[in-house]
Formats: structure tokens, C-alpha cells, sequence
């Protein structure tokens, strides 16, 4: 063991530029942890019991997260969006022009550790959605559990994102021209497969979004984003350990995944929960037409799912495949889809 070892450490003289970047992404990768600790104060002060009892009763009214959001476009504006954005950096290439007068299911993969690909274009004009893609009106679909810390669902409903439940994709595909959803389709079993240089993806048993999309009659977009696995180092945990075990009831019992993931700090480049600077690309692709339901039919037959995944996953392979030389040229192996 080399006792010898020492953090590599940050310089402290940077542009002003970079200094604001990682501020923003500070400001993100805490903001779950800022808000139950704001609202904990707030629950301290005695004075503000009225303003604390009127916001939990609100919480628990507010049929938002499944009707469409409160997506507000001066939010997603913030300056800090674009620090964010800037920090990797992350781009969209986008495949070809998408009609603002369809509806859309992009399907995005990989999940990542945090899917900051995911968040930066689709909640935020950090990486300049609206120019790529006008009139088209993105939702990020999340767990509904997201929706229940305060002060911070309020920023994600500000920013677009909506319970990922099939009521909520269903109402927000209802709802007019361009209006579009975006799922992280592997999930927290994926996230726990991430590590730099790979792409493991989980695609085949996720069956749910290809009947949605069939059954309201959306194109499919796959989306395929490089360099999402390589900004967080991950303990893999051997299966049956403790951990392991910890890790899986967590995962059945909340919805979410627990990875331990670390990356670097804010003084030092190897050990901390900021993310690695390294580039993201997002690859927007062709839309994918479902298969027509018949009249009178609701749902998708098997052999149209069976059709639309086949399909869907051969373009999701041509994606990776058409950029993994450009954007991927540091990957220890190719894409493999695992599930």
C-alpha cells in the first residue's frame, strides 16, 4: 500500500468563468440536501408553524407532478443552467428537424449515476433546447417520491419535470401539439452498472414506454448520450454482501438507486461528489413511427411491441455506433445491452 499517497489538489486561481461553472454544479448536486435542511429550520421556528402547516397541506393537494407541471420558462433561463451546462461541457446534436406539430417519447440512455445529460436538455436552456428544437415542449419524467421533498419539487415542477406515472406521460402526451416527455429508460437498476468508459444498458425488459408511446400514437426518439457514465467512479458491490443487500431493499422498497458513487471535490480532483469535467454529448435520433392501432383498439398488440422494440433498439445501436469514435473514443468496451 503506498503510504506516501496525497489528494491531488485544485488550483485555486481560476477564470471567473470556471469559478461560476462549478458553482452552479454546487449548486444542483446540493439542492436536495439544501432543501430538507431550509424546510427543517423553518419547521424549528415556531413563528413560522402557519407557513410550514399551509406549504405540507399544499404538498399534499397539489396534483401537479401528474397533470403537465408548472414548467416556467424564465426558470429554466438561469444563468446557473448554463454554468451547469459548461461545467462538462454538454452538447445536443441533433439527427435531423422534429415537427412542433407531434408529440414525442424520447427514450434516453444511458441513465448514468444522476443523468445530468438528461437534466442540462431537457429541464434547462443550458445547452439550447428551444434553438434545436422550437416549438417542441419537453417533460422529464421522474419518481414521484422526487415529488415529495419540499421547496426542491417545486423547482423541479418549475423546470419541467412530471411524475413518470402512466396517467401523468399519458396527460402530458394528451396535451397539444409539441408537448413531448423524456424517460431515463434503464433506470436505478442501470444506474448501478455505470462506470467510466462502458455502456450498459437496459432496455430489452422495458417494455412500458413502447406500449405508451403505441398506445397514444407518439414517434419514438431515441437519444444517446456519451460521456454520461464517465463523470462518476462507482464501488460495485459483490452480490450478497451487506451492502449489496442494503443497496436492493432501498431500491425495491423507495424506487431509487443508492449507488456509492464518488468523483472529485471542490479543492481536490480525486475524492468528492462533484462530477469529473468531461464532455457530454446528448445525440437526439430519427423519430420511429409506431404501428397504427386498429379502430376500436386501446391497447398494442404483442407482436406490434415485439416490432416497435426490435426496431427501436436497432437505432438506438446505429446512434452509438455512427458517434462512438468521435464522442467515445476513451470506452474500455462497446455498448452491451445487458437486460
Amino acid at each position: 500500500m503506498d503510504t506516501n499517497y496525497s489528494l491531488k489538489a485544485a488550483p485555486l486561481s481560476i477564470p471567473f468563468e470556471r469559478r461560476f461553472q462549478m458553482f452552479s454544479t454546487i449548486i444542483w448536486v446540493s439542492m436536495i440536501m439544501a432543501s430538507t435542511s431550509a424546510f427543517f429550520v423553518f419547521c424549528t421556528q415556531i413563528q413560522l408553524w402557519p407557513i410550514v402547516i399551509a406549504y405540507m397541506t399544499y404538498m399534499l393537494m397539489d396534483t401537479a407532478p401528474d397533470t403537465g407541471g408548472r414548467r416556467r420558462d424564465w426558470v429554466r433561463q438561469w444563468p446557473i443552467w448554463r454554468g451547469l451546462a459548461g461545467y462538462f461541457p454538454i452538447h445536443i446534436i441533433k439527427e435531423t428537424t422534429l415537427d412542433p406539430e407531434g408529440n414525442y417519447l424520447f427514450g434516453y440512455h444511458p441513465h448514468g449515476i444522476l443523468s445530468f445529460g438528461a437534466m442540462s436538455i431537457f429541464t434547462t436552456e443550458g445547452s439550447d433546447w428551444s434553438q434545436h428544437f422550437p416549438g417542441i415542449t419537453p417533460h422529464l419524467m421522474t419518481l414521484s417520491s422526487n415529488f415529495k421533498i419540499p421547496i426542491y419539487r417545486d423547482l423541479l415542477l418549475s423546470l419541467g419535470f412530471c411524475s413518470v406515472s402512466r396517467s401523468s406521460c399519458e396527460y402530458i402526451l394528451g396535451s397539444g401539439p409539441g408537448q413531448s416527455i423524456a424517460i431515463a429508460v434503464g433506470g436505478a437498476q442501470e444506474a448501478l452498472t455505470s462506470l467510466p468508459g462502458t455502456n450498459n444498458i437496459i432496455v430489452e425488459k422495458r417494455l412500458g414506454f413502447i406500449r405508451l408511446a403505441i398506445r397514444k400514437q407518439v414517434s419514438l426518439v431515441p437519444v444517446f448520450c456519451f460521456g454520461e457514465t464517465d463523470l462518476f467512479k462507482q464501488c460495485i458491490l459483490k452480490n450478497g454482501s451487506i451492502l449489496a443487500n442494503i443497496q436492493a431493499l432501498v431500491k425495491k422498497h423507495l424506487g431509487f438507486a443508492a449507488p456509492l458513487f464518488y468523483a472529485r471535490g471542490i479543492f481536490n480532483y480525486d475524492i468528492g461528489l462533484l462530477p469529473y469535467r468531461k464532455p457530454v454529448t446528448c445525440v437526439i435520433g430519427r423519430p420511429i413511427k409506431v404501428p397504427s392501432l386498429e379502430h376500436g383498439q386501446t391497447e398494442a398488440t404483442p407482436e406490434q411491441v415485439a416490432l416497435t422494440q426490435t426496431t427501436y433498439i436497432q437505432a438506438l445501436k446505429e446512434l452509438y455506433d455512427n458517434y462512438k469514435d468521435i464522442y467515445a473514443k476513451d470506452r474500455v468496451q462497446e455498448l452491451q445491452i445487458i437486460a
